[in-house]
């Protein structure tokens, strides 16, 4: 358990280091524009009008992050400053549009909480169930799932990235924080 934990570690680290880098890339006039639009999302009254924006990629990715790592998702809130639960997470628009440095300070939140749910796992917390209304998972594979939720938003940023810039973050092969 212990060899696993570090590797799932190293690996979900490198991941959330890798998003990091992708926001922390991304340029201010990119931050709020949706390329399904081809608007900028500063007055957008609605999710739909969101939803394809570099801000609100990044926030999904990290509401979910967040939830996924939570052993109890029927009691999940968020940290504050932000509000929406699970059930409105796709249909509810968020307060405001967060900035790069409230969503760094979320990756961060993050990044501690994964930290915290490996290094105190055991064979009673893996096998756990975490249950919501459409999954039914042990934590280890929640976590797994979890990981590869944060690459796929990470892609997506990097392709976002890359339409305007081929300078993209470097690839991190494993965190270098320890557990």
């Amino acid at each position: 358990m212990d060899n696993f934990k570090t590797e799932l570690w190293k690996q979900f680290g490198a991941a959330l280091d890798m998003f990091e880098n992708a926001i922390a890339k991304c340029p201010v006039d990119l931050w709020t524009y949706n390329y399904s639009t081809g608007k900028d999302t500063l007055n957008a009254k609605h999710i739909d009008e969101v939803r394809s924006s570099y801000w609100y990629i990044t926030f999904h990715t990290l509401f979910f992050t967040d939830y996924y790592l939570d052993m109890d998702p029927d009691n999940f809130k968020m940290p504050a400053p932000f509000t929406i639960k699970e059930e409105d997470i796709d249909e509810v628009m968020p307060e405001k549009i967060y900035s790069k440095d409230e969503l760094l300070t979320y990756t961060a939140h993050c990044r501690s909480k994964l930290h915290s749910l490996l290094k105190d796992m055991d064979e009673v917390k893996a096998a756990h169930r975490w249950k919501n209304p459409w999954k039914d998972y042990s934590m280890i594979e929640i976590t797994m799932y979890n990981m590869r939720h944060v690459m796929h938003h990470t892609g997506q940023l990097n392709m976002m990235l890359g339409r305007i810039n081929h300078d993209l973050p470097v690839w991190v092969s494993q965190t270098k924080n320890i557990l």
